[in-house]
């Protein structure tokens, strides 16, 4: 961190009271179009203990900026007019973000309008020293969900594995399929509130603000903010080791209530002890080189000279633009309730199709809790000769928030199943040419053929980042984002060939696709 200017006593930078009224009355003017979005914000602050350090990022940024307050007093502002190209930009994600409803686009274009007016004011030079107070804002917003589902599966499954490893450390015979850690007498899932993620985004931040204060070269304020990602890991796989040891000697409840609540605060407080130990290891006088000066530096003595502060022509028109996008944002029409046409549910979905014959399958609480799904198919149909195939259908009204399809290429890892081959093939049903993938996985002795695909509003994607784009952009232009997965799966048996399962895929994708169009509508 550059050291700033000693206060001067000879000059005294201020806003006249007309000027500040008007900077003020601009920043909080500019707020207003994001008003919803971040009221949402608030909400995932209090609703998901992973961003709840969110509710504490504002004040340690004001915090920040005050510690600057007698540096910013002795500078001359001089504002840019990149600072207005910003808010455009800024003002445009807004826009796109409210036609399309995603919330995370708001959120993050409020950043980005903020940053425009702050640097419309005081220029470049004087916000590359106030580059953290703004920085840190970042770590409030949430990831999108569609990367933070990913992250949290890869995380349980790491989790899972090193936990597995401490527990048999012990001498406890321990059995890991996936992200299920089975005991014999108990098995313990690995689910979303025990994948580290919980520590990961508040020990993120933590880090990140340590690194700050850190005297020490920059690589090695570098190392210690990225050492919060194993710390995060590893802390939460010892959490997940100790529930399972304390499960095996005193039974099922040391993994539920309060006492495994009372785990988690334990393992942030040893995971931030293990990250001041990364910083120690760093520098080993770490109480020199970890300076936190609570008050800041001294205001520049009354007795210097006083010069008025003029407002630059480049925050006007800053806030202008931002002003006249909140004048908009109450004219505006409302967006019109999203659109999914007509179609029958799929409970209705025939158990006799041809010469195949289906028997359905509930799905577990566990699993539609997670999955959030509006409308579901599980069965497993059987003809009268080759292996049976089981067909999933998972149906989305609406994908705008997060609640999405979840592709098997990452979910398929969580129940213990190894892919071993991955590649796209083309089906030819009803005349049409559709686009699938195809896996063949194994998990100990057995092996399965996966087809799979999302339709997407008359689309057939396999590629799990299209299905994101098209998200948004039928969200934008269409005011729709309902879609679903299909999965079909086949056994390969003892001694089967695997050309024998996708045969028997591909004659049920056959009489099985040109059904669908009735329950997921184009």
């Amino acid at each position: 961190m550059r050291p700033l200017n000693p206060p001067s006593a000879q000059t005294r930078w201020e806003f006249t009271a007309p000027a500040r009224v008007f900077v003020i009355a601009g920043l909080a003017l500019s707020t207003l179009p994001f008003t919803k979005a971040l009221l949402d914000l608030f909400n995932v602050w209090n609703l998901q203990p992973e961003y709840s350090h969110g509710l504490l990022i504002p004040p340690i940024a004001l915090f920040l900026l005050w510690q600057k307050r007698a540096w910013l007093a002795t500078t001359p502002f001089a504002g840019a007019w990149s600072g207005v190209l910003l808010v455009a930009v800024g003002l445009l994600f807004w826009l796109v973000g409210e036609l399309s409803t995603i919330k995370v686009i708001v959120q993050y274009a409020f950043l980005i309008v903020l940053y425009g007016l702050v640097v419309s004011l005081v220029g470049w030079n004087v916000f590359r020293q106030l580059w953290m107070p703004f920085l840190v804002l970042l770590f409030m917003i949430p990831l999108p969900a569609f990367f933070s589902n990913t992250l949290s599966l890869k995380m349980q499954l790491l989790s899972s594995a090193i936990g597995v490893w401490l527990i048999r450390m012990f001498g406890i015979s321990v059995f890991l399929e996936g992200n299920v850690i089975d005991l014999g007498s108990y098995q313990l899932q690995v689910a979303e509130a025990c994948d580290g993620l919980r520590y990961l985004f508040p020990l993120m931040t933590l880090a990140f603000i340590l690194s700050y204060f850190f005297r020490a070269p920059l690589w090695k304020r570098v190392v210690l903010f990225v050492a919060s990602v194993p710390i995060a890991i590893l802390m939460n796989s010892l959490r997940i080791g100790v529930i399972g040891i304390t499960v095996e000697y005193w039974g099922p409840r040391m993994a539920e209530g309060l006492l495994h609540d009372f785990e988690g605060w334990v393992v942030f407080m040893f995971s931030m002890v293990a990250l001041l130990g990364v910083a120690a290891l760093l520098v080993p006088k770490l109480r020199d080189a970890l300076v936190l000066d609570i008050r800041g530096a001294p205001m520049p003595k009354e007795s210097g000279d006083r010069q008025r502060r003029p407002v630059p022509q480049a925050f006007i028109a800053a806030a202008a633009i931002a002003s006249v996008a909140s004048l908009s944002a109450f004219t505006l029409p409302p967006r019109a309730a999203e659109a999914t046409p007509p179609h029958t549910s799929l409970v209705e979905f025939p158990n006799q199709i041809g010469e195949w014959r289906g028997q359905r399958e509930p799905l577990e609480r566990v699993y539609r809790d997670t999955l959030q799904l509006d409308d579901y198919l599980l069965s497993d149909y059987r003809s009268t000769s080759g292996p049976p195939v089981n067909i999933y259908v998972a149906f989305y009204e609406s994908q705008r928030q997060g609640h999405s399809v979840h592709s098997p290429r990452s979910c398929l890892p969580g129940g213990g199943w190894v892919i071993r081959s991955f590649e796209q093939r083309t089906l030819t049903a009803d005349g049409r040419a559709l686009p699938v993938n195809r896996a063949l996985i194994e998990l100990g002795n057995q092996r399965q053929v996966v087809y799979y695909w999302f339709q997407q509003r008359g689309r057939a994607v396999t590629n799990e980042y299209a299905v994101k784009w098209y998200i948004f952009w039928d969200a934008l232009t269409r005011n729709r984002t309902d879609g679903a997965l299909v999965r079909l799966v086949a056994p390969v048996g003892p001694g089967m060939d695997v050309a024998r399962a996708d045969e028997q895929l591909t004659k049920f994708a056959s009489v099985v696709l040109p059904r669908l169009g009735t329950y997921i509508p184009d």
